[in-house]
């Protein structure tokens, strides 16, 4: 079964956290394809540098210094915590980005409220990649940090502020490689155990009831986008969308959200 996890940057400062997120990862019957955020952390570290965080409509907006943070972080920083703890655990685990063998290419993000400097969208994916490596017994771990699908304009460098590499939105990179490898399902591991009707845990949800509890409130505030993004990528061909927190994940609980 191929799985694709996306791993939010809330908890990936936290020694338990990652520590526990591998030794779950170990004991799954089939490795996954894990993709990474780590907001959290590169805000810390551009306040640390002086660098102000922006966003527009919540989209981190990168500019040339801000990219070299956002990469250090994301490709440096987490990724190689999150490796050496799957290793520690016995898991045969390779940390890459999008940039690596052009893995996941992308393009300039165009926003109408303003320019989010080097922001991408995810335009390609070279699915051969992490098939091989889950074929070959070994874990991907993927951080969200993408080449570009044009080649810089001619007497430009190959890389850095001419938009060679882009942020992307690790959600969005999740949700791509999952329908480029034809995942049988996409778990977001997030802080909630799944989609809650008050104290209840709902275990299953499709289009139609997800929206009737949209609309009476039930579903509510951040968890909105989250199920109408699953809910939009089961409809593009990944099977089955899991949302649920790492006791979740360890336990097979969660809400699935399917197209039907």
């Amino acid at each position: 079964m191929i799985q694709v996890f996306k791993i939010g940057g809330n908890e990936l400062d936290q020694p338990d956290f990652v520590r526990q997120m591998a030794q779950t990862v170990k004991e799954l019957p089939d490795l996954p394809i894990l993709v990474h955020g780590g907001g959290k952390e590169i805000r810390d570290f551009q306040e640390r540098l002086g660098l102000e965080p922006r966003y527009i409509d919540g989209l981190r907006v990168t500019d040339a210094p801000s990219l070299d943070v956002v990469q250090m972080v994301l490709s440096g920083l987490i990724n190689k915590r999150l490796v050496a703890a799957l290793i520690a655990e016995g898991v045969d685990a390779l940390g890459m980005s999008g940039m690596d063998r052009g893995a996941v290419k992308a393009e300039k993000m165009h926003h109408p409220r303003g320019d989010l400097g080097w922001v991408g969208r995810v335009v390609a994916v070279r699915h051969e990649v992490f098939l091989s490596l889950l074929d070959q017994g070994i874990m991907p771990v993927l951080s969200p940090i993408c080449g570009s699908a044009l080649f810089p304009p001619p007497g430009q460098g190959a890389w850095g502020s001419d938009g060679a590499i882009f942020n992307v939105n690790a959600d969005n990179v999740a949700e791509a490689v999952a329908l480029a490898t034809h995942a049988d399902r996409l778990v977001f591991v997030s802080n909630v155990p799944g989609v809650l009707a008050g104290d209840r845990l709902l275990d299953h949800l499709g289009p139609a009831e997800a929206e009737t509890l949209i609309a009476e409130g039930t579903i509510s505030g951040g968890m909105i986008p989250k199920v109408r993004a699953a809910l939009e990528t089961v409809a593009r061909g990944v099977r089955a969308v899991c949302i649920t927190n790492l006791p979740g994940l360890r336990q097979g609980a969660g809400t699935v959200l399917t197209a039907v």
